[in-house]
């Protein structure tokens, strides 16, 4: 009897010792939630025909290159930097959206732009100007000038002018990496 009640004993400890490990176990199993995408890495505007348009994804700002439109929107009659209609030319799964859309945050100022952002604004003078800093964007849109640029004749995608927007702090040189991100999103 006394080894019966032994071995019960020695068999319950047992199974709280692999009980124990099964639960540590199933608690490293389980993901680790990841961050939501912001997808402030980049936003492109474009001034046309009255209107001022803005996009927080390449291929529906390209599409509406081609295209004129844009099939999903979000209008602000009066919005744009010098009172024009704004257009915020949305992607099919932001659509349905009332808030949480990049493009239409970091426009407002709402939200900050990832480190490595970058941008190009097409301005109704023809020109192409590309950013590497949310900031340097949104001056270029309240002043209608650049002060410091880097700029190539001809060499945008379809022969345009292209601005490569400066700042005080990187005014004294080349726009090396931007240049080569800038021909590297356009397929140049």
């Amino acid at each position: 009897m006394k080894k019966l009640i032994a071995g019960a004993v020695v068999a319950g400890a047992l199974m709280s010792v692999v009980g124990c490990q099964s639960t540590a176990t199933k608690e490293e199993a389980k993901p680790v939630a990841e961050a939501p995408k912001l997808n402030n890495d980049d936003l492109y505007e474009v001034a046309h025909e009255g209107r001022y348009y803005v996009f927080d994804d390449f291929k529906t700002y390209q599409d509406f290159l081609e295209v004129g439109e844009t099939s999903y929107r979000k209008v602000f009659i009066g919005g744009g930097p010098h009172g024009e209609t704004l257009v915020h030319g949305l992607m099919g799964k932001d659509k349905k959206k009332l808030s949480g859309i990049a493009g239409v945050e970091m426009f407002a100022g709402k939200m900050e732009a990832a480190e490595d952002f970058y941008g190009e604004m097409r301005g109704e003078d023809g020109r192409l100007y590309v950013f590497n800093s949310l900031e340097d964007m949104e001056d270029l849109r309240k002043v209608g000038e650049a002060p410091y640029r880097f700029t190539q004749i001809g060499a945008g995608p379809q022969g345009q002018t292209v601005v490569f927007v400066l700042n005080k702090s990187n005014k004294k040189k080349e726009p090396v990496a931007l240049v080569k991100r800038f021909k590297e999103i356009n397929g140049l």
